[in-house]
């Protein structure tokens, strides 16, 4: 199926006589005839389920559908984007590991990363998104375990060279792994450009309707852990919580990955995305190959239009042609970047609070990336946490706004933004 049709008819197919939409499975628990089945769920001798901390069959069915539109192996949810994060990265890499991650990524997986991961023994190293491939590959250490980017960071809008740091991150016998919120599956599937691990804040557009919180990671399949086998043990070598199961040997390279963070981490720290939420974020979905091109095509119009107003200092949007990224843009997104753009307002932080303040159809919200146009300051809200040297090294000045263009009429959207940038 193409990607529209994966959009409305992946991941679950009823049978005849089934109910033709997502059936929630709103239990949290799940009856067998006898306990002997109940123990091959439990060695992960068969599949099914028995608790939904671990599986829901609506969960399972919602991922299926992610992961079809990524072409990946296997996936899963979690409770937030925030959650698949922190589960990507924790899977391979615990205390006394390190990791390389891009400094341009949102603020929130930037303290996750720099602040409560360093507590857990995991070491960070951020780099510059534009670093050579030289000294990219001098950052690597005997303990490192992964590279870290989002194909386009927020709000940055820096967009990743995925298949530079993919042949980089290979080379060094370690994992990709690619936040794709921004691009979608629509714009973007990193996986065709070497990532091994893409992850969602399913929160944003693929829900698109502000309704619920969750987060998504998808496996290629393809990264060979056997190849390196000693930095990568918790999937190498027995699980001994699970009778001394080997996950590789068990699952193979496309099953090997999920399993191990659904069997060890989901059981662990139970951060499962409800069916409920799944089921609305399935609705959100099935309109996904619609809204993304609508919220690209505004996007476009807002640079455009921005680049030409008095109280505007700087504009930044891939999709723009002088701008930095641009033929970044072009190899990897070719048919739309994303709903969001950033720019400057003249007068600094001050002005841009007035200009926020003005605008009457786009409102000021933490939120990003959904139907409805939102703004917000980031130095003020989301990357209030860091320093002026690490909000530079994030591409982030203290007038920068983020603006994300919703699917709205562009006219409203337009004369909203010069009323608020004339109020200044």
């Amino acid at each position: 199926m193409r990607q529209e049709t994966k959009c409305i008819q992946g991941g679950y197919r009823p049978s005849n006589g089934e109910s033709r939409m997502l059936p929630i499975v709103q239990s949290t628990t799940f009856k067998y005839d006898t306990s002997e089945e109940m123990a091959k769920l439990f060695d992960l001798e068969a599949s099914g389920y028995f608790y939904t901390r671990l599986q829901n069959p609506t969960n399972d069915n919602v991922a299926a559908k992610i992961c079809a539109l990524e072409g990946g192996s296997a996936a899963m949810l979690t409770s937030s984007g925030q959650a698949a994060s922190f589960f990507s990265v924790f899977n391979i890499a615990g205390c006394g590991d390190h990791v390389i991650a891009s400094s341009a990524i949102y603020g929130g997986t930037y303290n996750l990363f720099a602040i409560t991961m360093k507590r857990m023994g995991i070491e960070f190293t951020f780099v510059d998104p534009d670093i050579s491939s030289e000294d990219l590959s001098k950052e690597f250490k005997p303990n490192t375990k992964a590279v870290f980017g989002e194909t386009i960071a927020n709000p940055a809008l820096t967009v990743f060279d995925i298949e530079r740091f993919a042949q980089v991150a290979h080379e060094n016998g370690v994992p990709l792994i690619v936040d794709n919120t921004f691009a979608t599956p629509i714009n973007c599937r990193p996986i065709e450009w070497g990532a091994d691990i893409v992850i969602h804040s399913t929160t944003k557009y693929l829900d698109g309707h502000d309704a619920t919180v969750g987060g998504c990671i998808v496996d290629s399949g393809k990264f060979d852990w056997k190849a390196h086998a000693e930095k990568f043990p918790g999937l190498t070598t027995p699980d001994e919580s699970y009778h001394g199961i080997t996950y590789v040997d068990k699952f193979g390279l496309e099953g090997a990955y999920i399993t191990k963070a659904t069997a060890q981490l989901m059981r662990d720290l139970g951060a499962i995305q409800a069916p409920m939420n799944a089921y609305l974020l399935n609705l959100g979905i099935e309109s996904l190959h619609v809204r993304v091109p609508r919220h690209c095509e505004n996007a476009m119009k807002v640079a455009e239009f921005l680049e030409k107003n008095e109280n505007v200092s700087w504009v930044n949007y891939p999709g723009l042609k002088g701008n930095k990224y641009y033929d970044l843009a072009q190899k990897y997104l070719p048919n739309g970047v994303c709903g969001v753009v950033s720019f400057g307002v003249k007068g600094g932080r001050k002005a841009a609070e007035k200009f926020m303040s003005g605008l009457k159809v786009a409102m000021i919200a933490t939120h990003v990336a959904d139907a409805h146009s939102c703004v917000l300051h980031p130095a003020s809200a989301t990357h209030r946490q860091m320093n002026d040297e690490e909000l530079a090294a994030a591409g982030i000045s203290p007038d920068l706004v983020r603006f994300s263009c919703g699917i709205e009429n562009i006219d409203d959207i337009l004369e909203d933004l010069g009323n608020a940038l004339a109020g200044i």
